[in-house]
């Protein structure tokens, strides 16, 4: 059988990409096939086994351990002065060739690989590795990954496809991602039409998301530097997505009406009144399908009083403590990028079974 292959841009930061990619291959590999997985330019790197590697490959590894070497699976890493010295000293075929070579041993033997770029259609032009650049090289036709609305995705993807057509790439199609549910059916309708009259095809329509588009309570003690204070709380806990943030900056009284399911209560440690409340709101939680508080962040660290601390223990809310102030704290959180990690099982399947219901994969597998 003949390597199928796919470049999957988008033609901004943070609009899907990663998603895209995950939910295709989780669809591929549910059918049995042999998929594999590269990111040849990778920007957000971290440590692993002694070495830096793209977030990305790190993630797609742990998830569907396809059993290839990171390294491979993320050839050129741009860390801290990379682009610096490529400007001064480097050579754009030597790192063409590391990808070549790294390509190669990905997909050996494989049914289907997906090439994950890093933006839009020019990121990466500064190393002589935009996106459209390196697709030409890998000869993959790109699906393109846009954000929700009618007039945006088509302005922004038809930006992006002057750049592929000027580099000789096919594009295969468009994602649309994040559409507001009471928008669905209009805009589906919209952009359908309206990327048709370009000659672009729409393979798939994907609703705004609550699940993948919130923080975990984990990932927001993370962000803010802080500690767990509350015991006997379990990683499920953690897991739990932030849907809004409620800053205590009110009376009790007032804050009870902003509660909301998903609220992350966001308070100095010595406003008693709003942790007692927050702590009053979880123990009634049991009437209630989804949690109505899925964690507190205490402030200027500042711990509560003991009989309020045994209070959060037995509420089994996660209570996190952190010596920033509240504006700071509720600043990051409304800028945290949220990415999938490899532990969030529940975000992972999630992730495939959106794609599964809105992108005719089979179809996409057809095309390609």
């Amino acid at each position: 059988m003949a390597l199928k292959k796919v470049f999957i841009a988008a033609t901004r930061q943070n609009v899907g990409k990663t998603l895209m990619a995950l939910g295709l291959l989780g669809n591929l590999h549910q059918q049995k096939r042999n998929i594999g997985y590269i990111k040849p330019v990778g920007q957000r790197t971290i440590m692993t086994d002694g070495y830096e590697v793209d977030e990305d490959a790190l993630l797609m590894e742990k998830v569907f351990a396809m059993g290839a070497d990171l390294q491979d699976m993320n050839p050129v890493r741009v860390g801290k002065g990379f682009t610096a010295e490529y400007i001064r000293h480097g050579r754009n075929d030597e790192l063409e060739n590391q990808i070549l070579e790294c390509f190669a041993r990905v997909s050996a033997g494989r049914d289907f690989v997906v090439v994950e770029g890093t933006g839009h259609a020019g990121v990466g032009s500064v190393l002589d590795l935009s996106n459209a650049r390196v697709a030409k090289l890998l000869n993959t036709p790109v699906i393109m990954v846009a954000p929700g609305g009618v007039g945006r995705p088509i302005d922004e993807v038809a930006l992006n496809y002057v750049l592929l057509q000027d580099a000789g790439v096919p594009l295969a199609g468009v994602v649309v991602n994040k559409v507001k549910m009471h928008k669905y059916e209009r805009v589906q309708e919209l952009v359908v039409k309206g990327f048709a009259r370009k000659g672009i095809r729409v393979l798939g329509v994907l609703p705004f998301d609550d699940v993948l588009s919130a923080p975990t309570v984990g990932e927001v003690m993370i962000e803010v530097d802080g500690d767990l204070i509350s015991h006997d709380v379990d990683e499920k806990a953690l897991e739990q997505p932030v849907k809004h943030n409620l800053v205590g900056a009110m009376s009790a009284h007032q804050a009870l009406d902003y509660f909301k399911p998903g609220s992350l209560i966001i308070t100095p440690g010595d406003r008693e009144d709003i942790i007692l409340a927050a702590i009053g709101m979880a123990l009634s939680d049991d009437k209630r399908e989804e949690s109505t508080v899925s964690g507190i962040v205490l402030t200027g660290h500042t711990i509560p009083h003991p009989a309020i601390l045994e209070l959060i223990h037995r509420s089994r809310i996660p209570v996190i403590t952190c010596s920033k102030d509240t504006y700071t704290v509720a600043s990051q959180i409304h800028d945290l990028m949220v990415k999938i990690s490899p532990g969030e099982t529940a975000k992972i399947e999630h992730a495939i079974q959106l794609i599964k219901e809105h992108v005719d994969v089979e179809s996409l597998y057809s095309l390609l």
